[in-house]
Formats: C-alpha cells, sequence, structure tokens
C-alpha cells in the first residue's frame, strides 16, 4: 500500500493534521460548519455539553453532545480554497492511517452540514428565509485540478456561454439524504459560488467588473427551467469535494440579503441563530 509523504500530508509535532490541529478522536461524524470563526461558539452553546476545543488559524473546532451523538461545529474561513483544506484533511483524519501514513481500506462517511449566510437573486426569495441548496455552480477554478464528479454539467455550461466566460464553470450537488430531511420551512434553490465577495458578486465599488452587466445576466439566466436562487462562496466546493471524497454534504443558507430589492436583514444575528437551532433539530 502506498505510503503518503511528510511533505504532501504533514502533521503537527503532536501528531494532528497541519491545519485543522485535530486528532481523528477529536471531531464526530456530524459536523457543522460556518466561516466566521466567531460563530462556532453560536452553534456549540446549543450543544448539551463541549467536551473538547482548539483553534488554529481560522479554523476553528468545539466537539461535544448533543443527546448521545457526538457532534462538531467547526469554522473553515472563507472561500473554496480553504474549502479544500478543510475536506482534504477533515477526510484524511477519517480515512487515512495517520501513523503509517497509508489510506484505509473501509472508507468513513462524514455528515457535514454548512450553516452559511447568502444573498438572494430574485425579489421573491425574502430576507430573514432559510434556503438550502440543491446544486451548486462554482465559478472559481478548484475543480480543474482534481478529477471530474458524475454530476451533471449542462447547466454550468449554459451558464458559461450565457456570461461569455473564458473558464469552465462546475456543477455539484447536495446530499439528497440530508436535504430530505428538511421541511417547508426551508426554500430550495440552486447556488452560484463565486471566487470573491466584490466583482466576482456583481458589486462594483472602485473597479468595474469585467463581465458587463454580471449581476442582471445571472438573475435573468433560466435553463430548462431552472434559475440561480442566490449568490456565496463556499457551497460548490464543498459538493465537489464531498461527492469525490465519499461523505454527505449539505448547504444551509439564512438569506441576509436580497440583491434585486437591495435590502439587507435588519437583525442578521436573530436570523442567523435561528437558522443553527432549526438545522441542530433536524439533522442530529
Amino acid at each position: 500500500m502506498k505510503r503518503i509523504p511528510e511533505s504532501e500530508l504533514i502533521l503537527n509535532e503532536d501528531g494532528s493534521i497541519y491545519h485543522l490541529h485535530l486528532l481523528p478522536d477529536q471531531i464526530g461524524d456530524l459536523i457543522f460548519t460556518v466561516g466566521d470563526p466567531d460563530r462556532v461558539s453560536q452553534v456549540s452553546k446549543h450543544f448539551d455539553s463541549i467536551d473538547f476545543q482548539t483553534s488554529k488559524r481560522e479554523f476553528v473546532t468545539h466537539t461535544g453532545r448533543i443527546g448521545k451523538r457526538t457532534v462538531s461545529a467547526m469554522s473553515t474561513g472563507m472561500g473554496t480554497d480553504n474549502i479544500e483544506i478543510f475536506m482534504t484533511e477533515l477526510d484524511a483524519l477519517v480515512n487515512i492511517d495517520l501513523e503509517n501514513r497509508v489510506v484505509k481500506e473501509n472508507s468513513k462517511k462524514l455528515q457535514i452540514v454548512r450553516l452559511g449566510t447568502s444573498g438572494a437573486l430574485h425579489q421573491d426569495i425574502p430576507i430573514r428565509s432559510l434556503l438550502i441548496s440543491e446544486k451548486a455552480i462554482g465559478l472559481d477554478t478548484l475543480m480543474n485540478f482534481y478529477p471530474e464528479t458524475g454530476a451533471d454539467q449542462s447547466l454550468a455550461l449554459a451558464l458559461r456561454n450565457e456570461l461569455g466566460l473564458n473558464f469552465s464553470p462546475y456543477q455539484a450537488e447536495g446530499s439528497l439524504a440530508l436535504s430530505a430531511k428538511a421541511g417547508s420551512e426551508f426554500l430550495r434553490g440552486i447556488t452560484l459560488t463565486a471566487p470573491g465577495f466584490y466583482s466576482p458578486q456583481g458589486r462594483e465599488v472602485r473597479l468595474s467588473s469585467r463581465v458587463k452587466n454580471f449581476l442582471n445576466k445571472i438573475q435573468a439566466f433560466e435553463y430548462g427551467g431552472q434559475r440561480i436562487t442566490n449568490l456565496e462562496m463556499e457551497t460548490a466546493g464543498y459538493y465537489a469535494l464531498g461527492e469525490l471524497l465519499g461523505h454527505e454534504v449539505l448547504s444551509v443558507n439564512a438569506i441576509l440579503a436580497n440583491r434585486a430589492n437591495g435590502t439587507f436583514d435588519s437583525n442578521p444575528a436573530e436570523t442567523i441563530d435561528r437558522m443553527i437551532v432549526e438545522s441542530l433539530s433536524i439533522f442530529v
């Protein structure tokens, strides 16, 4: 069995995985993720107990119990570059024998639920609503460096043609098993994952966008009766890597902004906490 060199999978002196600073027994098999490190405690305060805490850079982990189940709340930072580190090292904790540096014969499947914030693209998606991403399209180039997923790419290709992009977006899907647990209190949609917050999401401050009328084109885009519902910065990376690595991943979005109406949630903390409470009650 091929041994993974020290230079390719880096461990800390205590044997923990490099960026996440975790050992295999320090995470649950159900993991709730947030972008903001300060938001980890907003999740873990709802645990029945917190048994372990650590932090390194933007990666903060609280592991504890809800009822009889061991669960973790973890922060990732923003963007699919961070998600690539997070998903790779999280998978290594359960599917690689870190001591011998070999892939385990029997793989383990994690359940990962992203609790994120997002902006809606259409007037009929109200701020303060909660939206589950059934599919996601990535405008970043991360997946050009990985094997192709099995997901249909027709929606991503149609979007590429509509925007006149000189690169290929990628398309991935969320976990049907996790999605099925959520009821009508959640909207369902297709999420566009952007590689930035300003121009890649159609915002112009001092610099103009190279893709003219980007936001209008995204809002008007429709393919096979499908439209893009919201914009954020991580979901497509989660879904594509989750499929390749064999994990169940779902993205839940608190809609804090409506780009069509030009409005923003007057009490975002309340909306985020409602998303956390409802998600914990459904997915645990």
